[in-house]
């Protein structure tokens, strides 16, 4: 970085504005932000020296860690001597046309379109109008509304904000732009069903289904979901949930899309992470783990049939995004791809978690804990104040999500989420290239950071 640690500390008190943060709060004399200036593999370094896990993958974007810098410099310095950028606004590149195919070629069934975006609510809010635009195509402008989940994220822009189901994000900024209705999400550990997963998928599926008929079956455009929820901490669907959604929507005409920002590129073990469900959506959208976070971008996979009203004579898509599958973005995805392939990331994630998943339930009997959910290299433990799993009171949620675990986390050497947009969750999400003793390493911090939370809340 070329700075010290504390001229970094007064730098960034004076001028940085920083992503969803109370900066009184983060920037108070009392406490030190963290400032991360290296990583090797799975670790990263504060300007201290200070090693930690980056167990949430920097936000679920760095998959691969942080080791792959001298292959993705290769990469962007070829690029750069042949065409530093252009637009894909009505032109095109080779690295932008080049990786559409690889990426179709991986993605299932009939996704074989892409359109590229910068970021995750890029994707959500060009998957939007690609909805509307398909629509109006079909001559049915009626259909404006769609269908989310409860305190699902789908991101802040303004059109994707609509979707994303957590009120103290959206009340700020008015009325949404898109008239969205929510319905329950898939928390079986709240769900009245108790352990009958049958019963919790037909209830979730009827609730969907009034919605609609709610709504007006023709006016709905579309049905958005993550294919494992990340806001309210990993909440995994019952089994057959999303063959019911697909079922849903082709009854109604409506175009069903799998939100895969967080579960897409290895999350899950797969290439989008809707691979295990056996269903097709109609369009997927996608960012973070698409480079690794070696570069920023994102992308909306399109299936065949909504792509065809697109290239109709007379149709304009009417959304771009200037540097929507930048050069060095694409050769970086890519070289991300490839990667990918050649190292076994996807085979190591699908053989690595049961062993994760194991180390997890053994969370299970710490009195603090009362749910571990997840899937792949994504987890969460859902945090209680008792064996009833009585919910924490607001006053509590502060002390313990917002004070307690971040600095106690950081002293364990970790970097995990502590949240609250649903329950009171933590949540881990390591790099995809972590091997046994690094998940060991995360399971037995987070352990000791539970047990101490626990007494701090007076848990047990």
């Amino acid at each position: 970085m070329g700075v010290s640690h504390d001229d970094a500390q007064r730098s960034a008190r004076e001028h940085l504005l920083l992503h969803f943060t109370k900066h009184a709060a983060a920037y108070a004399a009392d406490r030190e932000l963290l400032v991360l200036e290296r990583g090797e593999g799975p670790y990263v370094f504060d300007t201290r020296g200070r090693r930690y896990v980056d167990a949430l993958s920097s936000l679920f974007c760095a998959q691969l860690g942080y080791s792959y810098g001298e292959e993705m410099s290769a990469a962007i310095a070829q690029q750069l001597r042949t065409l530093a950028f252009n637009t894909n606004w009505g032109t095109a590149h080779p690295a932008a046309i080049e990786l559409a195919e690889q990426l179709a070629e991986r993605a299932p069934g009939d996704l074989d379109h892409v359109f590229f975006t910068s970021g995750g609510s890029e994707s959500v809010e060009a998957a939007w109008k690609i909805v509307r635009e398909h629509y109006l195509a079909l001559g049915q402008p009626q259909r404006t509304k769609a269908i989310a989940r409860r305190t699902a994220y789908h991101g802040v822009t303004l059109g994707a904000l609509s979707f994303t189901g957590v009120a103290s994000m959206k009340e700020p900024f008015g009325p949404p732009p898109i008239e969205v209705t929510h319905v329950s999400n898939t928390n079986a550990y709240r769900a009245p069903e108790g352990d009958d997963a049958d019963a919790l998928r037909e209830r979730l599926l009827r609730e969907l289904r009034d919605a609609i008929a709610a709504a007006g079956p023709d006016e709905v455009a579309m049905i958005v979901a993550e294919p494992v929820q990340n806001a309210g901490g990993c909440l995994v669907p019952p089994p057959g949930y999303w063959r019911g959604l697909r079922e849903i929507a082709d009854e109604h005409g409506i175009l069903l899309v799998a939100d895969a920002v967080i579960c897409g590129f290895g999350r899950l073990g797969n290439w989008l992470g809707i691979e295990h469900e056996e269903v097709v959506p109609d369009l997927v959208t996608t960012a973070k783990g698409i480079t690794s976070a070696y570069a920023p971008m994102g992308a909306v996979f399109v299936r065949a049939p909504v792509a065809e009203t697109l290239m109709r004579p007379g149709v304009t898509l009417r959304h771009g995004i200037t540097f929507g599958g930048h050069p060095l973005a694409a050769v970086v995805a890519a070289k991300n791809v490839e990667i990918f392939e050649r190292d076994g990331v996807l085979q190591h994630v699908r053989a690595t978690e049961p062993h994760l998943a194991a180390r997890m339930a053994e969370l299970r009997a710490l009195p603090i804990v009362g749910d571990v959910r997840g899937r792949g290299f994504f987890w969460a433990v859902e945090l209680v104040r008792d064996a009833d799993g009585t919910r924490f009171a607001a006053d509590e949620r502060d002390e313990l999500l917002r004070r307690y675990m971040p600095a106690r986390l950081l002293e364990a050497g970790l970097i995990a989420r502590a949240d609250d947009r649903g329950d009171s969750v933590v949540q881990i999400a390591p790099p995809l290239i972590s091997d046994a003793a690094v998940l060991d390493e995360i399971v037995d911090g987070l352990g000791a950071v539970l047990s101490d939370a626990g007494a701090h809340m007076g848990v047990g």
